[in-house]
């Protein structure tokens, strides 16, 4: 079987490669190993409206959120905004819409598909893989290879190019039935109470569902995220004591890499994007909107290299691009999430008093890790208490 470019894994990087290359003319594989796209729910959900819109995700496909609460073992602060910014996708029908795009395109599909080996070519250049599928054993020949095989980055580090993560989130949450929620807030719990190297979440869905959350930061704890997150659910911590009956309905565990991005991400007849390639928020640790983005951008670049056989001069504009508007942003992030991981629940308690000075455009830039040069300047101004200082000041030193 022959392909110009095969992609592994039907995540939405992966989905979103397959739909642009295949508009751009390539002739496209793509291989999920889950039963359905979208089968095994490993991220929250949270995103941006304004990204999901552009991308032509629709309505129906995700709850719209304005008011953003930041609760630490002894304070609360809460942030409303006149609009609605954020939202919690429904992520099996945000999969399954992206599927569905990239079919439309052309692109081939299969579902419950292990990619076990890969086929290289005299040269060592990857150009096939070895697939187990419900058909049977099949091998494909390709130009160019996509892995967007996520966390754990199957083909790269077949390949040798891409080690294990050694700093990521782990997370585990249950999507709940409750009775009482404002589906248009979110909450973030953070400080040892709540987690011991990260922070825990509520996301509403909608008037009734909703899903909680804990993630934990590797190596800083070894703690199983679900164990704390049981602890939570059974003593009902504050604000789950105001959610009246709590019912679990599913449950959903993951990891995302926490070290930024690889430090190179296109190889001859290789291209490595989303979590592969480590396009992930830190301080937040989303990465759909990224995952979309640059997963397009992937597939439209590789269907262009592919008339110059897809080597690795011909993709790099892909890297570059990417690196260009989030390496920065990436590296800001850590830096805040580095002194975030030191706090006490004191420390906390002090320091959400920060972000409750913000506006809520400035808030919005500052989760999303919209760091420029200009929006940082004017946050100095703006806000001139020594302490939101030295938050701002830390990550100026990374924009410089």
């Amino acid at each position: 079987m022959k392909y110009d470019i095969a992609i592994v894994g039907g995540g939405p990087a992966g989905l979103s490669a397959a739909y642009s290359a295949s508009k751009n003319g390539a002739k496209v594989v793509l291989f999920e190993k889950d039963p359905s796209f979208g089968h095994n729910v490993r991220t929250s959900g949270v995103s941006w409206i304004k990204e999901i819109e552009q991308f032509g995700i629709p309505k129906e496909f995700y709850n719209p959120i304005k008011n953003f609460s930041f609760v630490s073992p002894n304070n609360e602060i809460s942030i409303s905004g006149h609009e609605y910014t954020a939202c919690v996708l429904d992520i099996k029908k945000t999969y399954q819409f992206l599927a569905i795009k990239a079919a439309k395109e052309g692109s081939e599909l299969f579902v419950r598909s292990n990619v076990f080996d890969i086929k290289k070519n005299l040269e060592g250049k990857i150009n096939g893989l070895k697939v187990s599928t419900p058909k049977g054993i099949v091998e494909i020949d390709s130009t160019l290879i996509i892995d967007a095989s996520g966390f754990n980055s199957f083909i790269s580090r077949k390949m040798g190019y891409a080690p294990l993560w050694q700093r990521y989130g782990v997370g585990a949450e249950y999507e709940c039935y409750c009775d009482k929620i404002n589906q248009e807030t979110l909450f973030l719990l953070v400080g040892q109470k709540y987690s011991n190297a990260g922070y825990a979440w509520i996301f509403p869905l909608s008037d009734n569902l909703v899903r909680i959350g804990v993630g934990m930061g590797r190596p800083e704890s070894t703690i199983d995220p679900l164990n704390k997150l049981n602890y939570i659910m059974e003593n009902k911590l504050y604000p789950l004591n105001k959610m009246g009956k709590i019912q679990p309905i599913e449950v959903h565990y993951g990891m995302i890499p926490n070290e930024g991005l690889r430090k190179s991400f296109v190889y001859n007849g290789l291209m490595m994007i989303g979590d592969t390639a480590g396009q992930a928020n830190p301080l937040v640790l989303e990465g759909i909107r990224y995952a979309i983005e640059f997963g397009q951008l992937a597939g439209k670049i590789g269907a262009k290299s592919l008339i110059y056989d897809s080597t690795m001069d011909s993709l790099e504009d892909y890297e570059y691009s990417c690196k260009k508007l989030l390496e920065k942003k990436i590296l800001a992030s850590l830096k805040v999430q580095s002194r975030w991981l030191a706090l006490s629940d004191l420390d906390w308690d002090k320091e959400i008093d920060i972000i409750k000075d913000l506006t809520i455009d400035e808030f919005l830039d500052f989760i999303k890790s919209d760091f420029s040069n200009y929006k940082m300047m004017k946050l100095a101004l703006n806000h001139p208490k020594l302490v939101a200082r030295q938050l701002f000041n830390l990550v100026w030193s990374i924009r410089k």
